[in-house]
């Protein structure tokens, strides 16, 4: 690939819980407006348009921006459970760094349900079947119990089972994401928490309470893509570019391994983190902030080393050192993460991008990281497919 990519536009709407949000359709539109006010370019100038959302029929993505216009433009739907929002995000950088087009926007969108997540079509093979029987066999599975704390409390529980860390250091990860939300207007759940109220809360599973859980929501986010010409010929911002992106899928190690760690994602990216570095030409140690998929505490933990933000076994010491936040090392989901925005299935790779994007510009209020230049997206879904993409302030 040889063209730079651009994000010279991103959009979203505030995160609302289920039931009080408006539909798809009216948060949809209204991110992929800012987006493009926020470019300063009009949806005629848009060559093609990526749009992702897990629960949802069939165009989506149309019903969605033929409120924004109706331009004929070639629009194409993504589905790739957590991992939405940044999978549209890589196809639509792909188009411009292969040359094929110079203008995207990408679109995340999500109206959820109360509860937890669960299966729609009983009818047909699940998807996640293989990861089932592999955590039945790993650790058991109870199919009374929502299933996606049981697969990250059980990879909590092979980190805390390894390393013998306090079950207390999931639970600062909370009181970290609450803190930092307490500066986002987009984030759902803004008032602090404490620790001892984290690990009061009710227990889901395991080692993970309610408040170590990222809570469904309802939400969208968006983002204007361009190429380098594009951008001269528009006059559009370029201070924030895409200077590696990796998208990565299972190894057998997942399964095999008998490490719930590895079955929830770490070594998916491990290697996603690996690759980006090297074609950013950048490492961890250039990184200022980052924007991790932090569905549960315990995944917040793991990711810390699958990223190379600390070396293994290392994470409860970056947590209690405070590493991880404003004062720190790297300052880790300054938006506040999916535990306090809420985690709108397929906005929230946009969301993410939104949060970077803003960093890097210096445009972050009262969340911003002082001399942010480098910024980290980690995007993970079961099933499985991890997006790791590394942000360059280039001005």
């Amino acid at each position: 690939m040889s063209e730079k990519v651009y994000v010279t536009g991103v959009g979203m709407v505030p995160f609302a819980k289920p039931s009080t949000s408006a539909s798809y359709v009216e948060m949809g539109a209204a991110a992929a407006r800012a987006a493009l006010a926020d470019a300063g370019i009009r949806y005629e100038a848009i060559e093609q348009a990526y749009a992702g959302y897990v629960y949802g029929d069939s165009t989506v993505g149309q019903a969605m921006l033929y409120e924004v216009g109706l331009t004929g433009l070639p629009v194409i739907n993504v589905n790739n459970n957590c991992a939405t929002g940044s999978t549209a995000l890589f196809l639509a950088r792909q188009a411009i760094a292969s040359g094929a087009i110079d203008c995207a926007l990408v679109i995340g969108v999500e109206q959820m349900m109360p509860g937890p997540l669960r299966t729609i079509y009983t009818d047909r093979p699940a998807p996640l079947q293989r990861f089932l029987d592999t955590m039945a066999s790993n650790r058991g599975y109870d199919p009374e119990l929502p299933r996606a704390p049981q697969f990250f409390g059980g990879a909590g529980q092979d980190y805390l089972d390894q390393y013998g860390i306090a079950p207390e250091t999931f639970g600062q990860i909370s009181v970290k994401a609450r803190r930092h939300a307490a500066n986002n207007p987009y984030a759902v759940f803004r008032t602090p928490v404490t620790l001892e109220e984290v690990m009061a809360s009710p227990t889901v599973f395991g080692l993970l309470t309610r408040l170590q859980c990222c809570p469904p929501t309802c939400g969208a986010a968006a983002a204007v893509l361009c190429s380098k010409r594009f951008a001269r010929w528009f006059n559009l911002d370029t201070s924030v570019a895409i200077a590696a992106q990796v998208m990565t899928t299972d190894r057998s190690d997942s399964f095999d391994s008998g490490d719930m760690r590895k079955l929830v994602g770490y070594g998916m990216a491990a290697i996603a983190a690996e690759r980006a570095y090297a074609e950013a030409g950048a490492g961890p140690e250039d990184i200022q902030v980052v924007e991790l998929h932090d569905c549960f505490t315990a995944n917040e933990l793991i990711s810390y080393e699958a990223l190379q933000l600390t070396p293994p076994g290392t994470a409860e010491k970056f947590i209690l050192d405070g590493d991880n936040t404003y004062g720190g090392r790297i300052v880790t989901n300054p938006s506040g993460g999916l535990l306090s925005k809420g985690h709108p299935l397929g906005a929230t790779g946009l969301a993410q991008c939104a949060e970077l994007t803003w960093q890097l510009r210096g445009q972050a209020e009262r969340r911003q990281v002082d001399g942010a230049r480098w910024g980290l997206q980690h995007n993970l879904g079961l099933g499985g497919a991890c997006v790791v993409t590394v942000y360059e302030k280039t001005k």
